[in-house]
């Protein structure tokens, strides 16, 4: 019975020496494999996000547009966009949620945080901190956020449009285009054609009369939020077609 107990424990120590050997050869292979060129001026596994803070940008166009800004303990900061004229509070009331977490972990925010937001400028602050989160990895591993989604560059330069302010007033709204267009060198343009441009005419629209409370304060589509618009302009009918 010694001989089997001394046998037992002599293959269970050449058992336990195989697997170090095996696991520090692992090691050495991985650390040769590992890319020189991380930057490491920041500890990616010790990030904490410390704050997050908000500045209101006057533009032309929708505006002001809130900016938010999110720090970490190691002085690596991200920048996100609040949808185009949207309360910064979509963003603010994030903030308790993301205190402490590491931003790294982006997927795993993004889960924690997607159940606030919203259509259209109702997810502009769950959009907001996602654009901070993926500018804070970008620079800690000091890659381009589009090779980190799993991209590759696809150009140099983009096209890009210009929103166009309404008018009433058409010479007034050739002249805002004649200007994006001449001025700004801009050659996509857009016009937003609402239906407050001719609601002050008479007969043009009007409310329907059958509309319980919840229809007029909580359905989400401007159609519905607190007016549901009947049209009776061909013109109307004509720009939203197009």
């Amino acid at each position: 019975m010694g001989d089997y107990n001394r046998l037992t424990v002599h293959r269970r120590e050449m058992l336990r020496t195989s697997a170090v050997a095996a696991a520090a050869t692992l090691f050495v292979e991985s650390a040769d494999a590992y890319p020189k060129s991380v930057n490491t001026n920041s500890g990616p596994s010790k990030l904490k996000i410390t704050d997050l803070r908000i500045a209101n940008v006057v533009k032309p166009g929708p505006s002001p547009c809130p900016i938010i800004r999110i720090d970490t303990d190691q002085g690596v900061y991200g920048l996100g966009e609040v949808r185009d004229g949207a309360s910064a509070t979509y963003a603010l009331f994030l903030k308790s949620r993301l205190l402490g977490e590491d931003p790294l972990q982006l997927d795993k925010l993004f889960r924690k945080i997607k159940q606030f937001g919203g259509h259209a400028r109702q997810g502009g602050g769950v959009c907001a901190v996602e654009m901070a989160l993926w500018d804070i990895a970008g620079k800690v591993y000091n890659a381009p956020v589009y090779a980190m989604v799993g991209g590759g560059k696809f150009r140099d330069k983009i096209r890009i449009y210009a929103d166009t302010e309404e008018s009433k007033d058409p010479k007034v709204y050739a002249q805002r285009m004649k200007e994006r267009k001449e001025v700004m060198g801009v050659t996509w343009l857009k016009m937003d054609l609402g239906i407050e441009m001719v609601a002050d005419t008479p007969g043009t629209v009007t409310n329907a009369t059958n509309l319980n409370q919840w229809e007029m304060n909580q359905l989400p589509h401007l159609l519905g939020t607190q007016w549901e618009w009947k049209f009776r302009s061909p013109w109307i009918i004509w720009a939203i077609s197009v």
